[in-house]
């Protein structure tokens, strides 16, 4: 190689590099969160200590499953204190109802701007042509958190990928909400777990899922910490996260042996991830 074409790659190589570098950097996870439902037994015991060391692992969000009998103000307290913000918040479908005003109320005072209905109850989605009906709900739900400046967004389980009169509840669920009211919380796991194909509703449902559960899957497909020989390609998913529109990750452990273990382990793999 002759000097004028080794200092042609030379220059290529020296200007190529930062840019596959600043690239590769840019596509990880900016910010892991943690769904504190994992660590609810702590929580309950030494709910300020708990937040520390979540944060002392380096979580900088959490999601909330309860607020231990705290106060919205108290809670942001506790948050502040700890370095930590807290995007959303889990209720189930009861709160639905009249409690929902004051649901938006507490989220506003912590500085949430997301409010997540966890699950529908089984007595609810039992009843005939159920599905329409509560998709019609959330719409209401939706709009009312608008109003309030908030988001309100959907968590699955497994059962919303199972049939009910030919149709997928989930797809009975995003087809029958308006995108700007109702977001999807996808959780991976049970998604994966039922069937389904998360990158398939991704392109079917494209800036839909604003929050992702992250809690990973052995091959028999039991619930595990998140881990790079899980069942699940999570470079493949989050390679899609601006298409999918996901903002927020949160970590879950329905039933960790050793929660704060699980929660560590599982932010290591997650901070080195690149996709």
């Amino acid at each position: 190689m002759n000097r004028r074409k080794f200092l042609g790659t030379m220059t290529a190589a020296s200007v190529l590099a930062p840019r596959l570098s600043w690239a590769a950097d840019t596509h990880k996870i900016k910010k892991i969160g943690l769904q504190l439902y994992t660590v609810r037994d702590q929580m309950k015991e030494d709910f300020d200590g708990t937040l520390a060391k979540v944060a002392g692992i380096g979580y900088r969000e959490v999601e909330f499953a309860g607020y231990f009998d705290r106060s919205p103000k108290d809670v942001k307290a506790s948050l502040d204190r700890a370095g930590l913000v807290s995007p959303s918040a889990h209720f189930n479908s009861s709160f639905l109802g009249d409690k929902w005003p004051g649901v938006l109320e507490s989220a506003g005072v912590i500085g949430q701007q997301y409010v997540v209905c966890s699950s529908v109850e089984e007595k609810l989605r039992q009843q005939p042509a159920a599905w329409p009906r509560i998709a019609e709900m959330f719409n209401q739900a939706g709009e009312s958190a608008r109003k309030a400046g908030i988001q309100f967004a959907y968590h699955n389980h497994s059962f919303e990928f199972t049939p009910v009169e030919g149709k997928l509840p989930y797809d009975i669920l995003l087809d029958g909400t308006y995108p700007n009211l109702v977001k999807m919380e996808m959780d991976l796991y049970w998604a994966v777990n039922a069937g389904a194909d998360p990158l398939v509703y991704f392109n079917r449902y494209p800036r839909r899922f604003a929050l992702a559960h992250v809690k990973g899957r052995d091959k028999s497909g039991n619930m595990t910490q998140v881990a790079a020989d899980n069942s699940i390609d999570w470079q493949a998913l989050f390679a899609q996260s601006e298409k999918a529109g996901i903002r927020h990750y949160f970590v879950e452990h329905d039933n960790p042996q050793v929660p704060m273990d699980s929660i560590q382990a599982s932010f290591a793999y997650l901070r080195d991830l690149r996709f």
